[in-house]
This record gives structure tokens, C-alpha cells and sequence, in this order.
């Protein structure tokens, strides 16, 4: 039996071919603006007063064809990988090659371009650490406001006079000059309001916040103070341990995190494996839980995962079920099928039997997803059995406590 051709995304889409029209003009824009080409043409007498108008041509409708192609694309259903990532790059491209001519033409100061460079590479990477972690950082009104104030800006900049105004009585006097200017200082201000409002978007991503801070923390440490660091013997839950584990002590916690939730207006979902839906059990037990609580998944089985939670298929097979990756993919897919503001996983070995090298009964992966980031913990418990579920219900609950807590932090500007 022939085996199927494999199946590929279509790249040339009409959307991709707009946007590759548009980085394939950048060069003519460049050559409108700076060459001589007036010299060229002697029969016409007014090339030179036309030069910059032209220039603002192609760059307005350069720039025009960033909506076309983003409305083709959705409106087709053809949004491709390859266009994800040349749309952005081809608005970069032409941003930079307008700002580097009025640079040379001695129009612009190199200062504004630095500044406006700058913020497209932090924010770039900013993204890119957040899609690492399965995170879309959306664009915010900031941002669409900046885009078009640069580009009038640029227009402005572009069809004023090329001679740089050198004196405060030719500054006042020439009213296009001050008007330019007046749009580059609101472009400006809303670069740098822009970049700073992805530094809060990110703000978990790059540990500025509590839940960051200690998941990270704890995981590199393996565990907190009821995670046992001695994974060969990991002996018998102290006092403490077993305390905190007791129903009145656990609903107490339950109760906690849903006051917290209620007061932050967040919704609260869980995707469990070895502990069997005892985390929401937890917390639907507390009465007026449904204001917060959507549901739970039962993963305890690795179709499951696959299935309802998107765990991929490479994960289970490469890094176990038992993984910092499969915790977190667990929690953002249940965020994600629940449509809930704060996920937490849990998937591990609670015994008797199950341990492997390197996992011993006790090895528990427990997994946060928000809209801002997703994080896992690495646990060992002590105890039996039943010691081991209870204490990563009690760690799962702390988790999700300190991410609603995180979220109450005053955000950083």
C-alpha cells in the first residue's frame, strides 16, 4: 500500500506574496529618496521638487500593503508560519530603511533612530522568549499607535524641506518643520510607552513577579520546603508535613486561594494525573467555589494527555510523563480547553510502584499556566501513597495561590 505524500503548508500565499512585494520595494524606496536620479532625467525641470513627494509615495503605500496583507490573510484563512514571521520583518526593514536615509540625507538626527531601533530589538526578543514558553504577547493599542505615528512621522520628515533648520528663527518660521517634529516626539513617547508595556506583559516571563521568582527558584533548587531535596531516601513527612495535609488544613488553603481568586476576578482550572482530580475535589468541596473554579481534566493516562490537553507526542516519548515538559504543557492545554485565567498540572509518581532511574515513587512535576507565563516545579515527597497526593495537592494549591497573588502585585511602569 503507497504511503500518503506528506501534506505542507502553502507559503505563497497571496497574503505572503504582498508582504514579499513590500520587502522587495524597499530598495526602490531607497533609491527615490537618495540617489540623484532628478540628474538623470534633465527633461523634466521639476524632478527635484517632485524627488521627496515621490519617496512619500512608495513609503505610504509600502507601508499600506502591511494592512492588505494581514487582511488577505484572514480573511482567506491563510495565515502561515512564514508569514508570522515576514510580516514583521518586512515592517522593520522598511521602518529602518527610511530612518537610515533621512540619517544620511542629514534630515534626522541618528538619535531617534537609535531609540526607535532599539525598542523593535528588545521587544523582539521579548517575544521570542515568550513564544519559547508557548506565550503570545498580543500588540496593544500602544503599540498600533506607535506604528502610526512613526510612519506619518517619517511621511512629515520625508517631504519637508532636506535642508536641516539650524537656527530657532528658521525653526519657528517653518511650520512643516515644527509639525514633524510634534509627531516624531509622539512617536517617540509611545516607542518607549510600547516597549515598557511589554516589560509588564512579561513581566513572569522574566521574573518580576512571585510566582516567577519562586517556581524558577524552587525548581533549580528541586523543590521548597515541602518538596524533599534527597531523592534516594526521601524518608517519612515531618510533622509539619503531615499537619498541613490534614482536611481542616487543606480547606483552609482551598479557601484561600478562592478568596484570592474571587478578589482578583480570575478563573481557576486543573489538569491532574496521578493525583486523580483531587485538586479540584479540593476545591469545589469549598461552597461558592463555582465563581472561580471551571473544571478539572483527568489526564492519568497518556491518550488523555495527548487528547484533551495537547501533550505532544514527542514529549511523552522523549521526556516522560513524568516531566517538567509534559506539567507544563498540561497546564497550558488545560488553560487553554477550559478557557481559564490560571492552570495548574500536577503529573508524578505517588507509589508504590513506578519508579524509575532518575524518578523515584515521590517524583512529582507539578505545572502553572497564565496568560503571561507557564511554569513547572519539581517535587519529591516523602511519605506513602496517599502522603504523596495530599502534599502535591497542598503544593499545587500554594502554587496557584502565589500567581493569584502575582497578579495582584503592583505592576512595575
Amino acid at each position: 500500500m503507497a504511503t500518503p505524500a506528506p501534506t505542507h503548508e502553502k507559503l505563497w500565499t497571496p497574503a505572503n506574496i504582498v508582504t514579499l512585494l513590500r520587502i522587495c520595494g524597499v530598495p526602490l524606496f531607497v533609491i527615490a529618496i537618495i540617489s540623484p536620479w532628478p540628474a538623470w532625467i534633465p527633461e523634466w525641470s521639476d524632478a527635484e521638487i517632485w524627488k521627496s513627494w515621490i519617496a512619500a509615495g512608495i513609503f505610504i503605500l509600502l507601508a499600506a500593503t502591511d494592512g492588505l496583507d494581514g487582511y488577505l490573510a484572514r480573511s482567506r484563512g491563510e495565515v502561515t508560519n512564514l508569514g508570522k514571521f515576514m510580516d514583521p520583518l518586512a515592517d522593520k526593514i522598511l521602518v529602518a530603511a527610511a530612518l537610515l536615509a533621512l540619517i544620511e540625507l542629514g534630515v534626522l538626527p541618528s538619535w531617534v533612530a537609535l531609540v526607535i531601533l532599539c525598542r523593535e530589538f528588545i521587544v523582539s526578543g521579548i517575544r521570542m522568549v515568550a513564544a519559547s514558553q508557548g506565550v503570545v504577547i498580543a500588540a496593544s493599542w500602544y503599540g498600533k499607535a506607535k506604528t502610526v505615528t512613526q510612519i506619518i512621522a517619517i511621511v512629515l520628515f520625508i517631504i519637508k524641506d532636506s535642508t536641516p533648520v539650524t537656527t530657532f528663527s528658521e525653526v519657528f518660521s517653518n511650520h512643516l518643520y515644527l509639525v514633524s517634529w510634534a509627531v516624531m516626539f509622539v512617536a517617540l513617547v509611545l516607542t518607549i510607552v510600547s516597549m515598557l508595556d511589554y516589560f509588564v506583559k512579561a513581566r513572569e516571563i522574566l521574573g518580576f513577579t512571585k510566582v516567577a521568582r519562586k517556581a524558577r527558584g524552587e525548581g533549580e533548587r528541586g523543590g521548597s520546603e515541602s518538596c524533599v531535596q534527597n531523592a534516594s531516601d526521601p524518608g517519612d513527612p515531618t510533622e509539619e508535613e503531615l499537619a498541613s495535609i490534614e482536611p481542616d488544613a487543606l480547606r483552609a488553603l482551598a479557601s484561600e486561594v478562592l478568596e484570592a481568586a474571587k478578589r482578583a476576578g480570575v478563573t481557576l482550572g486543573t489538569a491532574e494525573s496521578c493525583t486523580g482530580g483531587l485538586i479540584a475535589a479540593t476545591l469545589t468541596a469549598i461552597p461558592g467555589s463555582s465563581e472561580s473554579v471551571a473544571g478539572g481534566i483527568v489526564s492519568y493516562s497518556n491518550d488523555v494527555k495527548r487528547a484533551e490537553l495537547d501533550v505532544k507526542k514527542e514529549t511523552l516519548g522523549l521526556a516522560g510523563a513524568v516531566s517538567s515538559q509534559t506539567a507544563e504543557q498540561m497546564a497550558f492545554g488545560a488553560r487553554k480547553r477550559l478557557g481559564v485565567d490560571i492552570a495548574v498540572s500536577v503529573t508524578g509518581i505517588a507509589g508504590p510502584g513506578g519508579a524509575v532511574e532518575g524518578k523515584p515513587v515521590g517524583t512529582v512535576w507539578i505545572g502553572l499556566a497564565d496568560p503571561a507565563i507557564t511554569v513547572s516545579k519539581l517535587c519529591r515527597f516523602p511519605g506513602n501513597r496517599e502522603q504523596v497526593r495530599l502534599l502535591a495537592v497542598k503544593t499545587a494549591l500554594e502554587l496557584v495561590l502565589d500567581a493569584i497573588a502575582g497578579r495582584e502585585e503592583p505592576r512595575p511602569l
